[in-house]
């Protein structure tokens, strides 16, 4: 029995290997015109340079920005309703994730129409007195924070909701009946017994944040790059294959690193 259980997995781990794994260590350690020696160095190097520290750092503080802010907007929205009676809440839901049907393009220019000089938000600044000249808002660390929010809130809210419909609502009322408060019970009950719901969400979100490059590319200006912009500049306009395969084994480090962090930190959560 355990053979032809085995046997049904061959299919897809071939797929698996052959689709993903042999390109993924091709493009990383087999760029065009260089070989695993030149992309070690290459890495190497990278740890060197000023500038790429920079743009590394820059990278996981955004990253981590977004990922805070997503998990704790997208947790109470996940909570309210996950706990809500209404019969609208199908349609709360739908809409909470509507953003996921849509283009990122499309949305990431969205931005441009807000922020810009002459943008919606401009000018009601403008109009509340708080400048008196159009604030410059695009090209900025402020906006590819806001861009990615919106990008990947979503994903937090879903994955939030999922882990908090599991929790029997009954332990709320039980400790609310032991005298807890609201938010007593939110904080000692449903959280904890929703952390693996919130670490997942997390870990999508700031995975998604460090490698996104639309909306940092559109939002940010020459002086915010991140990891995923550099790696479009080695690959598109300074044709460096070695230094892009560079930047893309320190891109897959991270999110695993990421990855391991969160799943360490789900088993401890599960053991306490």
């Amino acid at each position: 029995m355990r053979t032809r259980a085995g046997l049904l997995l061959v299919p897809g781990l071939i797929i698996l290997v052959v689709g993903l794994i042999v390109p993924a260590i091709s493009m990383l350690f087999f760029p065009r015109r260089s070989g695993p020696v030149e992309v070690l160095a290459a890495f190497g190097g990278f740890f060197t340079d000023p500038f790429m520290l920079s743009i590394l750092w820059r990278t996981v503080w955004i990253g981590l920005v977004v990922t805070g802010l997503c998990v704790v907007i997208g947790f109470p929205i996940a909570y309210m309703l996950a706990r809500s009676g209404s019969r609208f809440v199908g349609m709360w839901l739908a809409l909470a994730i509507f953003p996921l049907l849509l283009s990122n393009v499309v949305r990431t220019f969205g931005w441009l129409v807000v922020l810009g000089s002459q943008g919606v938000l401009g000018r009601l600044l403008m109009m509340m007195r708080v400048v008196e000249s159009p604030p410059q808002l695009l090209a900025s660390e402020f906006a590819i924070v806001l861009g990615l929010i919106q990008l990947f809130l979503p994903l937090a809210i879903i994955s939030s909701y999922s882990a908090i419909a599991q929790v029997d609502a009954t332990l709320d009322e039980a400790a609310r009946s032991l005298g807890a408060s609201p938010t007593r019970t939110f904080w000692s009950v449903v959280v904890p017994l929703s952390l693996p719901g919130i670490i997942v969400a997390a870990t999508l979100v700031f995975a998604g944040s460090v490698t996104a490059y639309t909306t940092p590319f559109l939002l940010g200006g020459s002086s915010d790059k991140m990891l995923s912009t550099q790696l479009f500049y080695y690959t598109d306009t300074n044709v460096d294959w070695t230094m892009a395969a560079a930047v893309a084994l320190i891109m897959t480090i991270l999110v695993f690193v990421i990855a391991s962090l969160s799943s360490a930190a789900g088993r401890l959560g599960r053991t306490q």
